[in-house]
């Protein structure tokens, strides 16, 4: 499985492309602010065509090129997934940010704030398995940060990677090297984040590679051992 990975130019989320192999078919999940330039030089560079847009949830960090990419050029009508919860969010994610934020972004790209939802949206639900781009993706319900932010597993491990795993998640703000997702902002919730940290990502197996929507990869064996959010439950 080929696995690329790069930081988008705020927040530094991580936007992913996987593929069952060079010259294939592919995902990109979590397309965040300004990364269409950087994702076109991936695609092209590895010979890869997006076949579906996978979102972690609906925060604008996470979703803000998901129209350009799901509309641009060969690319146009590909359809984004998100969970039925974070679904809303689609409609202006920016609509819950403070303004000053939004300035912010204006000054830095140099334009006024606007969106456009992507024309097609699925929303998933939480035990969904789905078959796209050659790659088998199962969908774990984990809330706490939004209400609908989920993880994706798959089977394998990508290319070139030096760990022992079986199996790869891809956690957006669910679970980081060291840390969790923030409950702070609108729709976080701490119970029930709480909850999905016992009931989700504790039950994964030690032979898990994670992959959050920020900072490094790391495995579950690593997090169950150090990550203090995860001790005690």
């Amino acid at each position: 499985m080929l696995v690329l990975a790069f930081p988008a130019q705020a927040f530094a989320t991580n936007c992913y492309v996987v593929a069952p192999a060079a010259g294939e078919q592919c995902l990109v999940v979590d397309p965040g602010i300004g990364v269409v330039e950087q994702l076109r030089a991936v695609l092209t560079e590895h010979r890869l065509k997006p076949a579906a847009v996978l979102l972690t949830h609906g925060h604008v960090d996470h979703v803000h090129s998901v129209t350009p990419v799901c509309t641009t050029g060969d690319d146009a009508d590909l359809t984004a997934y998100i969970h039925a919860d974070d679904r809303y969010r689609l409609a202006d994610p920016a609509a819950s940010l403070d303004p000053q934020l939004v300035a912010m972004f204006e000054q830095q790209f140099g334009r006024a704030w606007s969106w456009r939802e992507p024309p097609r949206v699925e929303s998933i639900v939480d035990h969904q398995h789905l078959d796209l781009a050659g790659l088998g993706v199962d969908v774990a319900h984990a809330p706490g940060h939004t209400e609908g932010s989920v993880m994706f597993t798959l089977p394998g491990t990508p290319d070139g990677i030096p760990v022992e795993a079986e199996r790869t998640v891809l956690a957006g703000d669910v679970l980081f090297a060291g840390s969790v997702g923030r409950t702070d902002l609108p729709g976080g919730d701490h119970e029930a984040m709480m909850r999905s940290l016992r009931d989700v990502v504790l039950p994964l197996a030690d032979d898990t590679l994670i992959l959050p929507g920020h900072g490094p990869a790391t495995t579950m064996e690593r997090e169950r051992a150090t990550n203090p959010y995860l001790k005690g439950l």
